[in-house]
């Protein structure tokens, strides 16, 4: 049988967002893949180097809906380092607070999406609603339910009170209970087995070779965690477990995240059991001195990093990121040799891809070999060059 080469995406029913996957098929199978990027740009680091640093909070924080304050806490984690400002206990545990908060809402929407992917729509409805559990812990605590808002340079903005904590507490009992049933569902339920072992193969060896993070790597047996490796806010202080399993499969990448849930729970028990009394945060100078920093955290899809480099000024000169998505990215076409067409939304979905949080452009000169750097005056004027060439005028007369 002749081999067949077909596109998925870059707008699929399968893709959320804009994404590209070459798949070369043998009659069924998949014998070969590509992952092509580059289809969603919003230029967001370069719009972060024309802002101040307050500003660039707001603006960061919309990298990602789910990953809001992941992205926020990993940016000034380095503003902070650069400026050597101690943040207090209490603004470090509230910020750990929230970071679980997300990451349970993180895991249950993608829980939610997977078992979508699967054809069990009753799981994604059951997940989806208890969801929204803890999406008001989170609108209680900061006001918002998606992008909170929570971090400010030097601590957080606003504090828990004991009826608050009372309340999250009520909703993670509740949580926990429901748990129970997912797990259940995620290591007995025949459709959820059938779908996921055995599918989207990655060994330990290949994960590591391909830089895989997050759950997607733990699932491979990959024991990395940067909470545990290089602990930041209070986790150094919390009992809790890395969830890791050996299946190196979907299967194995379910477990984690559902098994994960359970360690969240456990980590906000003491969080708010033991809260360190004091204030939630400290003065930072408008101007930040000049420096740069690295910032590693763990976000749901696995290790963020940031970079950011000051000049002395109220602007940062340089901000870059490196979201989870962009490193899992090279594990999917190695997941996908050997499966079945069928196979690909779920293998794709296992790794929770979010396209946007990609966000990347370089511009490659092919006469001397090298990339370039624009600045935002040349930047605008190539932009409106490259859609004049396209029978678009966007220029001011």
């Amino acid at each position: 049988m002749a081999k067949i080469t077909i596109p998925l995406g870059p707008q699929h029913p399968a893709l959320k967002e804009p994404e590209n996957f070459m798949l070369v098929l043998d009659g069924e199978q998949i014998c070969d893949a590509t992952v092509n990027l580059g289809y969603n740009h919003r230029g967001i680091e370069k719009a972060a180097e024309n802002r101040n640093y307050i500003q660039d909070i707001y603006l960061l924080e919309r990298i990602c809906g789910i990953c809001s304050h992941s992205h926020v806490s990993c940016y000034i984690g380095c503003v902070e380092e650069i400026a050597k400002v101690e943040v207090p206990q209490r603004a470090k545990a509230i910020r750990t607070l929230v970071a679980e908060l997300e990451r349970i809402h993180s895991h249950l929407l993608w829980l939610g999406v997977a078992a979508y992917e699967m054809g069990f729509e009753t799981m994604f409805m059951y997940t989806w609603r208890d969801r929204e559990q803890v999406l008001d812990c989170l609108e209680m605590l900061s006001g918002n339910r998606v992008h909170y808002g929570i971090n400010t340079l030097g601590g957080v903005r606003r504090d828990i009170n004991a009826q608050q904590a009372k309340e999250i507490i009520k909703k993670i009992n509740y949580l926990e209970e429901r748990t129970k049933y997912y797990v259940n569902l995620a290591t007995e339920e025949p459709t959820v087995l059938a779908r996921t072992q055995n599918v989207g193969k990655l060994p330990y060896k290949v994960a590591l070779e391909r830089n895989a993070l997050g759950p997607t790597a733990r699932a491979s047996g990959v024991k990395m965690d940067v909470r545990k490796q290089e602990p930041y806010f209070i986790y150094d202080k919390l009992d809790f477990e890395m969830i890791t399993y050996d299946s190196e499969d979907v299967f194995g990448r379910v477990v984690v995240r559902v098994l994960e849930l359970v360690e969240s729970y456990k980590i906000i028990k003491q969080v708010l059991s033991a809260l360190p009394e004091g204030a939630i945060s400290v003065k930072v100078p408008w101007k930040i001195p000049a420096g740069e920093s690295v910032f590693r955290y763990e976000a749901p899809r696995g290790e963020d990093i940031h970079y950011v480099k000051s000049n002395g000024s109220e602007i940062p000169e340089r901000v870059k990121v490196r979201a989870p998505t962009l490193s899992n990215f090279q594990s999917i076409p190695y997941m996908l040799k050997g499966d079945y067409l069928a196979d690909v939304p779920i293998t794709i979905a296992a790794i929770d891809p979010c396209m946007s949080c990609t966000d990347r452009a370089v511009v490659y000169d092919a006469k001397n070999g090298k990339t370039r750097t624009f600045d935002w005056e040349e930047l605008r004027k190539y932009s409106i060059e490259f859609y004049k060439k396209k029978g678009v005028n966007f220029s001011t007369k």
